[in-house]
C-alpha cells in the first residue's frame, strides 16, 4: 500500500498574524460562553452566544454547515466527548462538566479551540481530570516549542508529551482515534496529531507550521461510540470526558498560542516566540 502523502501548509509571519486575529475571535467567544455556563442554561443558549461574538467581530462560525453540522459550537456534556450538537433540550444542571469547542473564520483563516467548564458544584475528581487534560495540552505545546527551537523536533514529540502528562496526572483514558490537526486556510489540515505515541517520529516541527493540539481524556475506558445523529461521540462505558484545544503557530524562536488571550505567556514563559509580544498591525 502507498503511504498517504501529507499536504503540509507552512504559513508566513504575515499569515500567522491573520490567524492570530481569528484565534482571538475564538478566544473571546469561549470566554463569553464560560461566563454564561450555569445550571439552567441550555447548550443552544451557549451556541447563540458564540455565534453572536463571532459575527459581531466580522467572522464566520467555521463549524456551522461543516459537512452539515447545524451548530456554531460543539457542546459535549459529561459522557459526550466531542461533536455534540447544541440543543434547547439539553439543559445544564449542577455537577455537569461541559466541553465547548468553537471555531471561527476571519479573512479566510481559521481559529479553533476548546475548553472544559464545570457547571456549579462539580465532583473534585472530575475537576482534577479537566485540569490534567489542560496540563497535557500545555505539555504538548511546550514540546512543540522546544522542538522547533532546537531544529530537531518531530511531530510525535507533541504526542508523547501529551501522553506522558496524562499518565503523570492519574489513571485516565486517552480517547482512541481522535486528536489534533493542522489548521490554516481550512479548519482541518494535515498532519493528524495523536495524543499518544513514541517521540521522534513524523514530520519535522518547522517554523510556519500551525497545529491544533487537542487532548481528549476520560475517567474510564478510552473507547468511544458515535451516536445515531452522526456527530455526537460518547464514551463507550459512559464515563465522563474532558476535551481541551488550542491552535498554535511555530516560529524559529518558539511558539505562539493563537487562541490564548495572552498568546501563551502565562503557561509557556520563555518558550513564547518574540513575535507574540511584538506590536501587531491594526
Amino acid at each position: 500500500m502507498r503511504r498517504h502523502q501529507l499536504n503540509i501548509q507552512l504559513k508566513t509571519p504575515e499569515q500567522i498574524d491573520l490567524m492570530r486575529r481569528a484565534g482571538l475571535v475564538v478566544a473571546n467567544a469561549l470566554a463569553a460562553m464560560r461566563a454564561a455556563v450555569a445550571p439552567g442554561v441550555t447548550t443552544a443558549d451557549l451556541d447563540a452566544i458564540a455565534e453572536g461574538v463571532i459575527r459581531d467581530a466580522g467572522g464566520i462560525p467555521s463549524f456551522k454547515g461543516y459537512h452539515g453540522f447545524p451548530g456554531s459550537i460543539c457542546s459535549s456534556v459529561n459522557e459526550q466527548i466531542v461533536h455534540a450538537i447544541p440543543s434547547p433540550q439539553q439543559v445544564l444542571k449542577n455537577g455537569d462538566l461541559i466541553s465547548l469547542d468553537c471555531g471561527a473564520i476571519l479573512d479566510g483563516w481559521h481559529g479553533d479551540s476548546a475548553i472544559t467548564v464545570p457547571v456549579g458544584d462539580v465532583d473534585p475528581a472530575l475537576l482534577k481530570m479537566a485540569a490534567v487534560a489542560e496540563d497535557s495540552m500545555w505539555a504538548g505545546i511546550a514540546a512543540a516549542a522546544r522542538g522547533v527551537r532546537s531544529g530537531r523536533g518531530r511531530l510525535t514529540d507533541i504526542s508523547h508529551a501529551v501522553e506522558t502528562a496524562v499518565k503523570a496526572g492519574g489513571r485516565y483514558g486517552i480517547v482512541d482515534g481522535y486528536g489534533g490537526h493542522g489548521i490554516g486556510t481550512e479548519m482541518h489540515q494535515d498532519p493528524h496529531v495523536l495524543n499518544h505515541g513514541r517521540p521522534g517520529r513524523g514530520i519535522a516541527l518547522r517554523p510556519g507550521l500551525c497545529l491544533a493540539i487537542e487532548p481528549m481524556i476520560t475517567m474510564g475506558s478510552p473507547r468511544s461510540v458515535e451516536l445515531d445523529d452522526g456527530w455526537t461521540v460518547i464514551t463507550r462505558d459512559h464515563s465522563v470526558a474532558a476535551h481541551v484545544e488550542h491552535s498554535i503557530a511555530l516560529l524559529d524562536d518558539g511558539v505562539w498560542v493563537l487562541t490564548a488571550a495572552d498568546g501563551g505567556r502565562e503557561r509557556l514563559g520563555e518558550l513564547l516566540t518574540a513575535r507574540a509580544t511584538a506590536p501587531q498591525p491594526s
